[in-house]
């Protein structure tokens, strides 16, 4: 519904995509759902897009997203 901004993949295939940025100026096809991170496995055979649950505590509805990057430890 959102679109997404930023695409990082891990080595082992997982996919981390952040959508829902909301910028002045910019059109947004939802401008009342708050911004979220999506996982997906690009190992699976028919990959869906699966919305993490973010912590208990976090401001969630001020939540917008603008790019995303990974450690690997």
């Amino acid at each position: 519904e959102a679109g997404s901004e930023d695409i990082d993949i891990l080595p082992n295939g997982l996919a981390f995509i952040s959508s829902g940025l909301k910028y002045p100026g910019m059109k947004s096809f939802a401008p009342d759902k708050p911004g979220e991170i999506i996982l997906m496995d690009l190992n699976e055979d028919n990959p869906r897009a699966v919305e993490l649950r973010i912590s208990r505590g976090f401001d969630l509805a001020s939540f917008n997203p603008h790019g995303i990057s990974t450690y690997v430890d």
